[in-house]
């Protein structure tokens, strides 16, 4: 906002104006709706007993084998119901059932963000619709489901299974002293509203280049919520506004950065963009990284390869490196000191999984 004014102060309203105009703002929008509908009871208990089933079928004990699934399957889903859907879901699992507990360690706390934003970040490019990187140009360079399955998914998943692996057996001792799952109580969710928010969800997600037609589900959505209020719970409504300005904001601020990123990249060798990449990340939005290589013409494979990769693998170092991560903040941030996730402690516990995403990306 500020920026805009600023804008409308120096160059006047119509030049104001052209600016917001041209800014495309399809992503927040769609963030916005994706999270209200994903987090819904009924789309949270279909999810649980999903997990659940996944859950029984690990030769471990319910409390490690479920940690484990949260952080390894529901990344995975993400390629299927998108990323900010999977960051959704998988924050509410870990802060309602490995989260609460106020014994918990601090380290074990943002090691399991650190995990969960790395997973989400490189588990949702088994489909070309679903990672915002990804999102932003696969339609350019034609990629399709067969070429990110062959040269990023199966690598991915590697990753994201072995960071699963890692912080589950790191720290096994504060996972096994969480008690076990409280049978559910109250109202159980028929089948059928399970199956009404599945087919919600599943509109969005198809219609999600279309804001006419997402927004118009959306607010099918909310008032088939409101007619059964018993079965749904409390619609996340506020922390997804907070979301989707904070993205719309990234989206302002993100169409003057060009100037410094594009040349930056151009002057990079393949091997250089893809640490390069991960690093910018940090500081600015993968997906707005990913854009703007886009823009620029005639990159080899090489290079879209290792510009995607790296973006992807840096994914999960700040809250504003990829777009599902402030979803993560907003609903695990109540179980950290003062009510907030550090950025150094979330760096410092996101590089190691980024490691071993840089790592599958590279070698495999």
């Amino acid at each position: 906002m500020v920026l805009v004014v600023v804008i409308f102060d120096l160059e006047g309203k119509d030049a104001a104006i052209t600016y917001v105009d041209s800014r495309n703002f399809t992503e927040p929008l769609f963030v916005f709706a994706i999270m209200i509908v994903a987090a819904s009871r009924p789309i949270l208990d279909l999810s649980s007993l999903l997990v659940k089933g996944f859950a029984r079928l690990l030769p471990l004990r319910e409390t490690p084998a479920t940690y484990f699934t949260i952080l390894s399957l529901v990344p995975l889903l993400g390629s299927f119901i998108t990323e900010p859907a999977a960051m959704t879901l998988g924050a509410l699992m870990l802060r309602d059932r490995f989260l609460s507990d106020g014994q918990l360690s601090s380290r074990f706390k943002y090691a399991t963000v650190g995990v969960l934003f790395v997973n989400v970040s490189i588990g949702g490019v088994l489909t070309p619709f679903a990672a915002p990187p990804v999102l932003m140009v696969a339609g350019k360079w034609d990629w399709n489901l067969a070429f990110m399955l062959t040269n990023f998914g199966w690598k991915a998943a590697i990753a994201v299974l072995i960071n699963a692996i890692a912080i589950s057996a790191l720290f096994r001792r504060e996972i096994a002293s969480i008690a076990p799952a409280e049978k559910p109580t109250g109202v159980t969710v028929p089948a059928p509203i399970m199956l009404v928010n599945s087919l919600f969800l599943l509109g969005i997600v198809v219609f999600a280049h279309h804001p006419a037609l997402f927004l118009g589900l959306l607010l099918f959505f909310l008032g088939v919520s409101t007619a059964y209020q018993q079965f749904q719970g409390r619609l996340i409504v506020r922390e997804a506004l907070l979301v989707a300005f904070f993205l719309a904001g990234l989206v302002v601020l993100g169409g003057l950065q060009q100037w410094w990123l594009q040349p930056l990249l151009v002057s990079m060798s393949p091997d250089a963009v893809y640490f390069g990449a991960t690093a910018l990340t940090a500081i600015t939005d993968n997906a707005a990284l990913t854009y703007l290589g886009s823009l620029v013409e005639g990159l080899t494979d090489e290079f879209k390869y290792m510009l995607v990769a790296g973006a992807l693998a840096g994914g999960g170092l700040t809250v504003i490196a990829n777009a599902p991560n402030p979803a993560g903040f907003s609903i695990l941030k109540a179980r950290f000191e003062d009510e907030t996730i550090g950025p150094l402690g979330l760096l410092l516990a996101a590089l190691p999984p980024t490691i071993v995403a840089l790592l599958a990306f590279r070698l495999l």
